[in-house]
C-alpha cells in the first residue's frame, strides 16, 4: 500500500539564487520536489520544463530569455553559435554599407557629365552680356606718337571699317575677362578643353594637378591667363572643337607630351592668343577682317596658324623647352610681318589634309631644315631645368614696335 508522506525540505537556488522551503511530496518512489533553475523547473526524471511545457516545444528566443541557450551548446553545438553570429555580423555590415551608398553615392561612368559647349555658344554668351565696365579699359590698337603716327597713317594698313569696330572691341574686352566659377558657361568651357584634349567623358573637379596633364602650370587654369583672359580659353576651345581643326590639336597635344621636346600645351596655346591680340592691336590682320567682313574669325584662324607655325618649328628644328623663349619672340615677329603668309600655310595644310596628303612644308620656312643660330645654340643639356618662358614672361620693347608683354 502506498502512503503518501509530505515532508518539508529548503531548497538551494543554482546559480547562487536561494529559494523558499516548498513541501516535499514523495510518490510512488519520486517526488514532487521542483528545482528551480532561472525560472525553469527540473522534473524528477531529470528532463527540463517550463511550467507544464518541455523545453523541446520552447523557441530559440525563450531560451535565450531564460539564459539556457549557451548551456545547451556547451556540449557539442558551439560551431552552430559561432556560425550565427558571424551570420548576424555579416549582416550588420552590409546594411551599414548600404547606408552608407545611400549617402556617399560614387562616382561611376553613368554619372551625367556637363555638356560640352561649342565654339559660337560660348560666344553668344558673352555677346548677349553686358561687358560695359570691361570695355572702358580695352586697347584696341597701339597708341603712336610723333613720327611713328605719321608714318603708320601715310603708309600703314588701312583702317577698320566702321560695322567692325563693335566685334573688334568685344574680343579685347573679352580677353579683359577672368574666369568666374559661379558662371555655368565659364565651367563649361574648362570641361570641354579637358575632355577634348585627354577623351574623357566625365567632368574633372575644377582646381587639381590633373590640369598640368593639359599643359597649365599649376592646380588653376585661371593663373595662367594673364594678357590674355577668357579670350586664351575661347581660342583652345575653338582648336579643340572645330572638326577640322581638332586633329591639329591632337597632334600638337602628343609633341607637348613628348620625353624631350614636351612643352606646355595650354600655356603655349595662351601666348599664341597673346600674338594674335598683338596683331589685331597692331592693325596688321585690318586687311584680311575688311576683306572677310569679320574679326573673330580671322583672329580664331590666325591663332591656329600661329600655332601650326610654332609646331613645325618646334618639331623639325627640335625644340626643346630651353628654346621656348627665344622661338616665340622670333614667332611673333614673323607673324607681324607676315600675317598674311602665316594664314595661307594654315589653308595649305588643311587642304592637303582634307585631300588625305602628307602636308608639305614639313618647315615653317625655306630653312627650315637648319636649325637657327640664335634657337639652336640654345638647345643643350640644360633644358630639363629650364622652365616654359612665354611671351607674357618677356620685356616689352619700346612703343610703337611689337610688345612682348
Amino acid at each position: 500500500m502506498e502512503e503518501d508522506i509530505n515532508v518539508t525540505s529548503h531548497t538551494e537556488g543554482l546559480n547562487g539564487l536561494s529559494h523558499d522551503h516548498i513541501p516535499l511530496e514523495i510518490t510512488n518512489g519520486c517526488s514532487n520536489h521542483k528545482l528551480v533553475m532561472n525560472g525553469v523547473v527540473k522534473g524528477c526524471n531529470g528532463g527540463l520544463t517550463n511550467g507544464n511545457a518541455p523545453l523541446g516545444s520552447l523557441p530559440i528566443s525563450a531560451l535565450r530569455q531564460n539564459g539556457l541557450l549557451q548551456a545547451l551548446t556547451e556540449g557539442g553545438d558551439q560551431s552552430s553559435l559561432t556560425e550565427e553570429r558571424e551570420n548576424v555580423e555579416l549582416q550588420k555590415a552590409r546594411e551599414e554599407w548600404d547606408a552608407l551608398e545611400n549617402i556617399l553615392p560614387a562616382i561611376t561612368e553613368d554619372s551625367t557629365p556637363t555638356p560640352l559647349i561649342s565654339f559660337n555658344e560660348a560666344l553668344q554668351y558673352f555677346q548677349t552680356t553686358d561687358l560695359g565696365d570691361l570695355l572702358k579699359n580695352i586697347q584696341p590698337t597701339i597708341r603712336r606718337t610723333g613720327l611713328a603716327a605719321i608714318t603708320h597713317f601715310l603708309f600703314g594698313p588701312p583702317r577698320l571699317h566702321k560695322d567692325l569696330l563693335e566685334e573688334r572691341d568685344l574680343v579685347f574686352a573679352i580677353a579683359q575677362c577672368p574666369v568666374d566659377n559661379s558662371q555655368p558657361v565659364h565651367m563649361r568651357v574648362l570641361q570641354t578643353i579637358y575632355k577634348r584634349l585627354i577623351g574623357s567623358r566625365l567632368d574633372c573637379p575644377r582646381f587639381g594637378p590633373h590640369w598640368e596633364n593639359i599643359g597649365f602650370q599649376g592646380t588653376d587654369p585661371a593663373t595662367d591667363l594673364r594678357g590674355t583672359g577668357f579670350l586664351g580659353l575661347m581660342h583652345t576651345l575653338y582648336f579643340v572643337m572645330d572638326p577640322e581643326t581638332l586633329p591639329l590639336a591632337k597632334d600638337i597635344f602628343r609633341l607637348s607630351q613628348h620625353p624631350t621636346q614636351n612643352f606646355p600645351f595650354s600655356v603655349m596655346s595662351i601666348n599664341m592668343t597673346r600674338i594674335a591680340l598683338q596683331v589685331l592691336r597692331e592693325e596688321a590682320l585690318t586687311k584680311e577682317c575688311n576683306r572677310r567682313q569679320q574679326v573673330v574669325g580671322v583672329l580664331n584662324e590666325f591663332y591656329v596658324a600661329t600655332y601650326l607655325y610654332v609646331y613645325q618649328l618646334w618639331k623639325t628644328q627640335q625644340k626643346t623647352i630651353a628654346d621656348s623663349g627665344f622661338v616665340l619672340r622670333e614667332v611673333e615677329l614673323f607673324a607681324k610681318k607676315n600675317p598674311k603668309q602665316i594664314l595661307r600655310r594654315l589653308e595649305c595644310f588643311l587642304k592637303e589634309k582634307r585631300a588625305g596628303e602628307l602636308p608639305r612644308g614639313t618647315s615653317p620656312d625655306p630653312q627650315g631644315r637648319q636649325p637657327s643660330p640664335s634657337l639652336g645654340a640654345r638647345s643643350g643639356s640644360k633644358a630639363k631645368e629650364m622652365h616654359f618662358t612665354g611671351v607674357c614672361d618677356l620685356q616689352a620693347d619700346v612703343e610703337g614696335e611689337a610688345r612682348l608683354i
